[in-house]
């Protein structure tokens, strides 16, 4: 059950659950957590009708729920039966969903903090020593008591009461989950974009130590992805960004400019690493398991086979005098080290066990503003042969053997 009742701090008109994170409102953020606790049944309750709530309705059955509109709690009774269970999720509550999916997704419980650093960030007192986290999940036998109850109360504060009285186990959350913006709730439109940028930090952290083409696609994200996103731009867009980037590349490697081509092929990597990213955002805060990056693996190849062919048209050995014209063509010496690079940069991060250094190796704006650097200033072809003998060398030093003892002197 979702909530929209609640008005923002200082604007009567205004509710909580029309607030919105990322271009997306905090009760769509709602029920993507719902969908993923695998409810069924989707009951909001609001006092009007609004697009908003119609857009949830559509969301709703695409995720395979029924949805329900409601104005009371008594309007609850006919919709839950004894044998279900009920999850509530407070207004303006936004959470992380895996913290949430790892307490409610298969035990009934009510979601509580400590209750100075609950208060303190906005939440209710339940009792001496707890506050309400905005969260529950309780038994569908105990929603038969909001009959007892008069029909103007609040129906998240009902069923509240009922959950304590019915013994419904606290779970106490722990304050860290606050500290890191990882438990939230949001109460006004200050309040919210405040929060933003901290959301999206979470939602794009990474496991690794970024190389400089990733820390560029973070940064892009956390700077312009608020404004992108809240003006409904979506991954895709950024993605045919890339699309252009690359044909402007390969054009210009074709006719000749084949510096520009680099950095714009390295661009086009960057854009489809930010398309990504905004892509992963989508998927983890709204939970849309079948949403696929535009921009995956495929791209990355294309952008990969493009490296290669500036390389090879960029090589000099074809005005060398007395080189035949045959060996500079394709699959001869010009295309030989640029295709031995591209499978080094490809075959060293699989077998090289130090990840700090080959996440460089997969990074294609560092490849790009290497070649581009190299193609104005130094011995192109030079350069890119010493880079092929060095990675080999680079990778016999850093990989330990793997059968010493065939190895070894005796």
């Amino acid at each position: 059950m979702l909530s929209i009742t609640d008005a923002v701090a200082g604007e009567p008109q205004g509710l909580r659950g029309y607030l919105t994170i990322g271009g997306r409102s905090l009760a769509r953020h709602q029920l993507g957590l719902a969908l993923a606790l695998g409810c069924t049944r989707i009951v909001v309750v609001t006092e009007a009708l609004t697009g908003e709530v119609i857009a949830l309705q559509h969301a709703s059955e695409s995720g395979g729920a029924r949805f329900h509109v409601i104005t009371s709690a008594h309007a609850l009774l006919p919709l839950v039966n004894a044998d279900d269970d009920l999850i509530v999720l407070g207004d303006g509550l936004l959470a992380q969903p895996e913290i949430a999916l790892a307490h409610l997704k298969d035990a009934n419980g009510v979601l509580a903090l400590p209750v100075e650093a609950g208060m303190a960030a906005g939440f209710e007192r339940i009792d001496i020593n707890h506050a309400y986290a905005g969260a529950m999940r309780l038994p569908g036998r105990l929603v038969a008591g909001l009959g007892d109850l008069p029909p103007e109360w609040n129906a998240p504060a009902a069923l509240l009461r009922l959950a304590v009285q019915g013994r419904v186990p606290l779970q106490v959350l722990p304050t860290a989950v606050l500290d890191d913006g990882r438990w939230t709730v949001v109460r006004s439109e200050d309040e919210a974009h405040a929060f933003e940028p901290v959301w999206l930090r979470l939602h794009t952290q990474s496991a690794h130590v970024r190389s400089p083409g990733e820390w560029l696609a973070a940064r892009a994200v956390h700077g312009a992805g608020p404004a992108l996103l809240h003006a409904g731009t979506r991954p895709w867009v950024v993605a045919m960004g890339g699309v252009v980037a690359l044909l402007l590349g390969l054009g210009s490697g074709w006719f000749g400019w084949r510096t520009p081509g680099f950095a714009l092929l390295a661009l086009a990597w960057v854009l489809a690493k930010v398309a990504t990213l905004m892509t992963r955002i989508e998927r983890q805060s709204l939970l849309e398991t079948g949403k696929a990056s535009p921009t995956g693996a495929g791209f990355e190849a294309v952008i990969d086979v493009a490296f290669v062919m500036l390389a090879a048209w960029r090589s000099d050995i074809p005005h060398v005098t007395g080189v035949p014209l045959a060996l500079a063509w394709p699959f001869a010496i010009t295309w030989f080290a640029p295709l031995a690079l591209m499978l080094l940069l490809h075959l060293l991060p699989r077998v090289v066990r130090d990840r700090r250094a080959t996440w460089w190796l997969r990074d294609r704006l560092v490849l790009g503003v290497a070649l581009a650097v190299t193609s104005a200033l130094l011995p192109f072809d030079f350069c890119l042969r010493t880079a092929v003998l060095g990675l080999m060398v680079w990778a016999i030093a850093v990989t330990p053997v793997a059968n010493p003892d065939l190895t070894g002197t005796g």
